[in-house]
């Protein structure tokens, strides 16, 4: 057998779409090499730590509860590959899971000794996309198999590989994107910092003080938003994001860098100059990273969400999914993210019977279907 076949065919799911079936150790095949290849990349993370780890989340955790957690990880894989392997079922698959797993057990497993080792090397955000990808993927696959809009749309439905290769690098490219965006920051906005100003926003109540960053961000967002929708140049950078055919958990992760780079450059150097505080911020991130996942989600929320007062206040993947709709009525509207008042308030908003629109995508479908074309996509044509 050729070398390219020991890889080609075990992955070979991963590179289908669609419903996997029942009854072939498929789904429990995926899981079981999914945890494997996550295992040997968490030992990689172990042993060069200040290559692939990411500064400011290594203060935060607990080490020895991500041990924990990954031999739990590789117990379940090893368990699941182990019952396939036994019932003959999807061997090529559960086989290279065991096999990854030995790789993983060999270089030290969860056992890896951290030593000392220097903070301020060029790193890789290998850990930030592990933990997001475990978390994210548990959260909203799990509440989108409870509560779907699209009950019929598979986990990986056509054009899931190349949400999850943005999602990968913007992951692991996050120790580049934020020192662009530090350095744009304080290049942009430092003759704007008004030091009473900054004073009396740290003097706020916690909770009042976090409003205020949540509300600043939204109203900073919709304007960039509104602008990548308006001015031709930066629609054909915004169009990547827009091409998404199907509404998922991963469907938010479709940017394109220079519009990654862009918006938090301009959200985070107005909170920035405004002053508000670390702590607020911090919550603000989480609050914000939860909602852009969410609202992306092939999820129906309670019929409540989508009826007076509530639809004006909160930004839901009802409000949201009629943004990434191809469908007249759609164009250009509801770009707020947190608080739908916004649109409201700018007359920005869609006005339709319907709950949900039918159809995603751009008007004309033009976006290439690799990750790479689509980042070269706006040096390339005019829409």
């Amino acid at each position: 057998m050729k070398p390219t076949h020991l890889v080609q065919k075990p992955t070979a799911v991963f590179r289908q779409s669609g419903a996997l079936e029942k009854g072939y150790g498929k789904v429990t095949g995926v899981i079981a090499f999914t945890l494997a290849g996550m295992a040997v990349l968490a030992v990689l993370a172990f042993h060069f730590p200040q290559y692939l780890t990411t500064p400011d989340l290594r203060k935060k955790y607990d080490v020895n509860l991500l041990r924990d957690v990954m031999l739990v990880g590789m117990a379940i894989a090893g368990g699941l590959a182990i019952v396939n392997l036994i019932m003959r079922r999807n061997r090529w698959l559960n086989g290279t899971a065991l096999a990854l797993l030995a790789v993983a057990v060999a270089a030290g497993g969860h056992r890896v000794t951290v030593g000392d080792f220097p903070d301020n090397t060029p790193y890789l955000g290998l850990d930030w996309f592990l933990l997001d990808l475990l978390g994210s993927s548990l959260v909203f696959i799990l509440i989108e198999k409870m509560f779907p809009l699209h009950e019929k749309q598979p986990v990986f439905r056509p054009g899931w590989q190349i949400d999850f290769t943005h999602f990968v690098v913007n992951h692991l490219l996050v120790g580049l994107t934020l020192i662009i965006v530090n350095f744009a920051i304080h290049r942009l906005f430092d003759w704007a910092v008004y030091a009473p100003l900054q004073q009396w926003v740290k003097g706020l109540p916690f909770f009042v003080e976090l409003f205020g960053v949540l509300l600043v961000a939204d109203l900073v967002q919709y304007w960039t938003h509104r602008a990548y929708h308006e001015i031709p140049f930066l629609w054909r950078f915004h169009a990547v994001h827009h091409s998404a055919e199907y509404m998922d958990w991963m469907a938010g992760s479709r940017l394109h860098l220079f519009e990654l780079l862009t918006t938090r450059v301009s959200i985070l150097g107005v909170l920035t100059v405004l002053g508000f505080t670390e702590a607020s911020m911090n919550v603000w991130i989480v609050i914000v990273g939860f909602q852009a996942v969410f609202i992306h989600a092939n999820v129906r929320v309670p019929i409540a969400f989508a009826r007076a007062p509530l639809k004006w206040l909160i930004g839901t993947p009802d409000f949201h999914h009629w943004h990434h709709s191809s469908e007249r009525e759609a164009i250009d509207r509801n770009y707020a993210a947190q608080f739908a008042f916004i649109d409201y308030l700018f007359g920005t908003a869609v006005k339709s019977d319907r709950r949900f629109p039918g159809k995603y995508g751009v008007v004309g479908d033009y976006m290439p279907a690799s990750y790479f074309r689509q980042q070269l996509f706006p040096f390339t044509r005019k829409h």
